[in-house]
């Protein structure tokens, strides 16, 4: 979702860098991975092609800090469908 963002915190030496991977079309999502020692962060859209990925080395990163956009309508909330219980839709 548009807003989402993700914030890795990587230890470069003498200091530490922070980068950050963020949604920036409607549609769009941010997904982390950890394979073979390698920390990928990837935007994706809905169709699950990759726009664009950061690569770090597992044993470099501080921090991964994922931070999803807030929901602001309130029918998303797990449990509710935004309708009453065995309300039955018009078709």
């Amino acid at each position: 979702m548009k807003g989402d963002r993700v914030e890795i915190v990587v230890d470069a030496g003498d200091t530490t860098r922070t980068y950050e991977v963020v949604a920036s079309r409607a549609g769009r999502r941010v997904e982390t991975a950890v394979r073979r020692g390698v920390v990928e962060v990837s935007e994706v859209t809905r169709t699950g092609a990759v726009v664009r990925t950061a690569r770090f080395m597992a044993n470099r990163v501080l921090a991964l800090v994922e931070q999803p956009v807030p929901r602001e309508d309130g029918s998303e909330k797990a449990g509710q469908s935004g309708r009453p219980f065995g309300d039955v839709p018009e078709v």
